[in-house]
């Protein structure tokens, strides 16, 4: 069943546990948020928070933690709460739908909260057998196939200013990778690590269910090493590869430090929950892009709705903190490699403050790579210029077909 998106009320607060020493964690300012348990017993238990109100005169509401919207107002641990408001992440959810690939792991097991073992609403939990994938389509279905690919953190939302350029001449898909956006959130541990070596046998799931034939993939930033590794085990299923802003250097094996504070001890854990770090700094925080509210509204609903987005964001960190610099070098091995076949082009957005230019324009002329400059863009190139950059992908790519 779809969830619809709704856009959040937010207002101060603070955490107070009942079950543990009082602890605060101010994440905005003023009135607080306290935690009380209904039982201490083994069985399940229901995790209630109210929201007390620096106001008197003001009414105190009841939150479930990940609540389902079958429960009731859905809760992020940020405080947000949604509203009936149009909100901007409906008309972005109403154009796509969901596409079944990859099989759940595990042991079936009902996600639990990692703090008090509590069961975990709707959110936090694996689909069936087979995860589900928001992805938005463009063009028609019998054109060459373009599957776009949002980097570490964003969403296929990213790619809106591409789609209708792409969707003159071809099949553009645009999916939010398992973790992010609408698609399926497991609780770590429980179907899904978000490794990424998952993150790579995912995506050949992926690509298998929306494409028979062959495909041109374009991708985004730090998953930009993923995609180049499935690429490397089906080079028969590619035409073009096109990267944008993907670290290709030992200087770009480290997180910034705005995405390895979400792998941090305890830190990490609170400011994955905040949407304010997950979406909007780790969006503005790498080049020009200033970020507009109904966009920043798409962004933030996945965490101010469920508190399923911060888990996962947290477990992507560990995973790129822990496996990034081996798959860096992979993937410098593999794109100069004489083996290496597929039509590779590197697209930099040179206003990015995350990843230095240094030793890209060699990197391309040595391994024999194209090398596109935007001069304007920054390290989330389809945002900052994205109709230049659908243009871009265009033109590569119907040379390739015309060949």
């Amino acid at each position: 069943m779809a969830t619809q998106a709704k856009s959040p009320t937010l207002f101060p607060h603070q955490f107070q546990c009942s079950l543990c020493s009082p602890t605060s964690l101010p994440l905005l300012n003023g009135g607080s948020f306290k935690f009380t348990a209904q039982t201490l017993r083994r069985k399940p238990l229901s995790l209630r928070l109210t929201a007390s109100r620096s106001n008197a005169n003001e009414p105190q509401d009841d939150y479930l933690i990940d609540a389902p919207v079958s429960a009731g107002d859905g809760f992020s641990f940020s405080g947000g709460k949604y509203s009936d408001e149009p909100n901007p992440s409906d008309e972005w959810f109403k154009q796509g739908k969901f596409v079944k690939a990859y099989p759940v792991g595990g042991t079936g097991e009902k996600a639990k909260d990692p703090i008090f073992g509590l069961t975990m609403g709707a959110g936090s939990q694996a689909s069936g057998d087979v995860f589900r994938w928001f992805s938005v389509e463009s063009g028609k279905a019998d054109n060459p196939t373009v599957i776009l690919i949002h980097g570490f953190p964003s969403q296929a939302y990213s790619y809106r200013k591409v789609l209708p350029v792409l969707s003159k001449n071809y099949h553009a898909i645009a999916f939010d990778w398992l973790g992010f956006g609408f698609s399926d959130k497991p609780q770590p541990r429980y179907g899904f690590d978000y490794t990424l070596g998952e993150y790579v046998s995912a995506l050949e799931s992926f690509v298998n269910e929306v494409a028979a034939d062959k495909v041109s993939l374009v991708v985004q930033g730090y998953f930009s090493p993923v995609v180049v590794k499935y690429a490397s085990n089906h080079q028969e299923k590619l035409n073009d590869l096109i990267l944008l802003n993907p670290p290709l250097t030992a200087k770009h094996a480290n997180l910034p430090s705005t995405l390895s504070i979400f792998s941090n001890f305890l830190l990490g854990e609170i400011f994955s929950q905040d949407p304010l770090r997950a979406s909007d700094k780790a969006l503005t925080s790498c080049g020009p892009y200033a970020m507009k509210e109904d966009d920043a509204m798409v962004y933030r609903r996945p965490y101010l709705t469920s508190g399923s987005s911060g888990f996962a964001l947290n477990a992507i960190s560990r995973a790129m903190k822990k496996e990034l610099k081996a798959y860096v070098e992979d993937t410098k091995a593999i794109l100069t490699d004489k083996n290496w076949k597929v039509r590779t082009t590197v697209c930099w957005g040179q206003r990015d403050r995350w990843l230095n230019y240094d030793e890209v324009i060699d990197f391309c002329k040595n391994s024999n790579h194209k090398l596109i400059e935007l001069p304007m863009a920054g390290h989330h190139v389809q945002e900052d210029s994205g109709e230049e950059l659908g243009g871009i992908i265009s033109g590569l790519i119907s040379r390739r077909i015309i060949t």
